[in-house]
């Protein structure tokens, strides 16, 4: 074939390949689907999804309101529960609510969402959550610096371990024995030995600060600790920090889904960094936007839907006078009936 003729051949085969070759899709990402109103004040904290039986248990200052996730309704409230923090889920229909406004543990008949009775703790009952090796739950006592272990069969405190410093979210790793605490006063993680009940190390995590939401990779042993702007993730054999990833403002939640190797860590800036985890590498995959003051959340292993709460706020007054020189300013007024859930799923 002549040279010249050739290359115009060669030229049309190629622009023809491009034009014929299928299109890739965009990579998913996290969308907002869904809004849930509950209304009232927007006094709010921790969030947890018991996939099994598809609820959600919002925390709202003097209750928890429990939604069916598949239909995104109200179904129920857990009352009588005094500036609540979180709820733990353990086998057998039994939640376990730590009430920092009394310095008790409700125990809850998930079924009925009666209160069964209540167990006594040190300050402030924080974050909370059931270990699955001894079937103990961890009541994590915020300025108390304690941890309350409450045996789920008989529903009765059976030890209370120091800790370090002042306690924030923790985790269990059943296989390793140990469940972890944040202390936020210390830039650093307790780690506790469930078998004797006792602190065996504190391991800082550093580059993380003032340390908040926890969330753990049971398989590889792998403890994911947000803190200041940073996102760790720390060996749960050694304390060694691996790899770090920046992450939002105002951090006070983190989360991770095992099926799509995803770390979350959700910020009152009004987003949540979505980490890829590839191995011992961490790498920011998506920052989603979602509400001011929307600083906790849960995922839903089962669905990998993404569950926020927040309020509203008031618009700023452009003819509003400026801050006197040295005032702290406020900020807008939280619009009455405005508390919320958001929900996020991959689009």
């Amino acid at each position: 074939m002549h040279k010249h003729l050739a290359r115009i051949v060669g030229l049309v085969a190629f622009v023809g390949a491009a034009l014929f070759a299928p299109v890739r899709a965009a990579d998913p990402a996290y969308q907002k689907v869904g809004e849930i109103h509950i209304g009232g004040p927007g006094a709010f904290d921790y969030l947890a999804v018991d996939p099994a039986a598809k609820r959600l248990y919002v925390t709202h200052g003097t209750e928890i309101v429990v939604i069916d996730t598949a239909t995104d309704k109200i179904v129920g409230t857990i009352a009588d529960t005094p500036r609540v923090h979180g709820i733990a889920i353990a086998p057998g229909g039994r939640g376990f609510t730590s009430n920092g406004g009394e310095n008790k543990v409700s125990i809850v008949d998930l079924k009925t969402l009666q209160t069964l009775s209540k167990v006594d703790t040190e300050a402030n009952p924080d974050a909370i959550l059931y270990e699955p090796k001894q079937k103990e739950i961890y009541a994590l006592n915020h300025t108390g610096k304690s941890v309350t272990v409450i045996d789920v069969a008989s529903g009765k405190a059976t030890a209370t371990i120091p800790l370090s410093g002042v306690a924030e979210t923790g985790q269990a790793d059943p296989q390793l024995g140990r469940v972890f605490v944040n202390i936020e006063d210390k830039d650093a993680v307790d780690v506790i030995d469930v078998a004797t009940h006792k602190v065996t190390a504190t391991w800082p995590v550093a580059p993380a600060s003032s340390p908040t939401g926890m969330a753990i990779d049971t398989a590889n042993h792998r403890v994911f600790v947000g803190g200041g702007k940073v996102m760790v993730m720390l060996d749960a054999k050694s304390g060694k920090v691996i790899a770090n990833a920046p992450i939002c403002t105002g951090t006070d939640a983190t989360f991770f889904d095992p099926d799509r190797k995803m770390a979350f860590s959700s910020c009152s800036d009004g987003n949540i960094t979505a980490v890829k985890v590839n191995g011992d590498t961490l790498a920011v995959a998506q920052t989603i936007a979602t509400t001011r003051g929307a600083r906790t959340m849960t995922l839903d292993p089962s669905t990998h839907r993404i569950y926020t709460a927040a309020q509203n706020f008031q618009p700023p007054d452009p003819n509003a006078p400026p801050p006197a020189r040295g005032a702290r300013g406020r900020g807008p007024a939280p619009i009455a009936d405005s508390f919320h859930v958001l929900i996020y799923a991959l689009k």
